[in-house]
């Protein structure tokens, strides 16, 4: 199901599509706030209506535009809907940001339950491919616009007790490669990014009961942690890029992270 809130007159002809924005310090919120900032006018997907508003009236207060969409991305038709909306409003897609995924706990595989996997799965693979594929059905009439995906440092390399998290970010890159592939020589250009470390925001910091604001310190004092800010104004500089000389995979991490 979906529901809709308007932040301001919808007014600019080009939009961007954030999917997956939570707290507004996130790598979601820094994006859609990035793009709204070049005038884009910016759709904000997530499960909290009380997040989203708060990003809208951030947006707002700093000249942008948006519109917040309630969406649990539960299937094709929860996705269609999102697109459906961009269509009614006379909006030209521009950019798509996939951002969602699952919550990414720590679980000892042999205890593991297939509906966790699944769960996995379903919201950090499969939707990212529905949003894809709907994407590129809106952008390739005008043969233009960019897709990313945000990875992580499981797209690449598997961990002890992330054996679920890993499955479906391997997947979800493995797809992005082959969309790129096959949309990229029509104008579309698709680009995953790895973000290998923590990144400091709200999200991290409420993890593990709380525990994850004492982490994330000792993560700064060691290693750094990655800004979500310096993340979207990679995004943004994705979306820039001449077609002579594209991205396909870029990886982010602190200065200090070994990788």
């Amino acid at each position: 199901m979906q529901q809709t809130s308007t932040a301001s007159p919808l007014e600019a002809q080009a939009c961007a599509l954030v999917v997956g924005v939570g707290e507004l310090e996130g790598i979601g919120g820094a994006v859609a706030a990035r793009f709204a900032q070049a005038g884009l006018h910016v759709y904000i997907v997530g499960r909290t209506q009380a997040k989203l508003d708060t990003a809208v009236a951030y947006i707002r207060r700093q000249g942008g535009q948006a519109t917040a969409v309630v969406n649990s991305l539960g299937g094709e038709a929860d996705v269609q809907a999102i697109f459906t909306q961009i269509q009614r409003h006379g909006h030209r897609l521009e950019a798509v940001v996939y951002n969602a995924a699952y919550l990414n706990m720590p679980r000892r595989w042999l205890g593991t339950p297939p509906s966790y996997i699944e769960g996995n799965w379903r919201l950090t693979c499969l939707a990212g491919i529905l949003v894809g594929q709907a994407a590129a059905r809106m952008m390739l009439p005008h043969g233009c616009g960019t897709v990313i995906y945000t990875g992580a440092t499981a797209s690449l390399r598997g961990k002890p007790l992330f054996a679920a998290f890993a499955s479906a970010k391997a997947a979800l890159r493995a797809f992005a490669g082959s969309l790129a592939l096959e949309i990229a020589p029509m104008g579309i250009h698709v680009a995953h990014v790895v973000i290998d470390g923590m990144v400091e925001g709200q999200r991290a910091k409420g993890a593990l009961g709380g525990l994850g604001r004492i982490v994330m310190g000792v993560v700064k004092r060691r290693n750094g942690a990655l800004n979500p800010t310096q993340i979207a104004e990679n995004y943004w500089q994705i979306h820039q890029q001449l077609s002579g000389a594209w991205s396909h995979e870029l990886e982010l991490r602190p200065f200090k992270e070994p990788f």
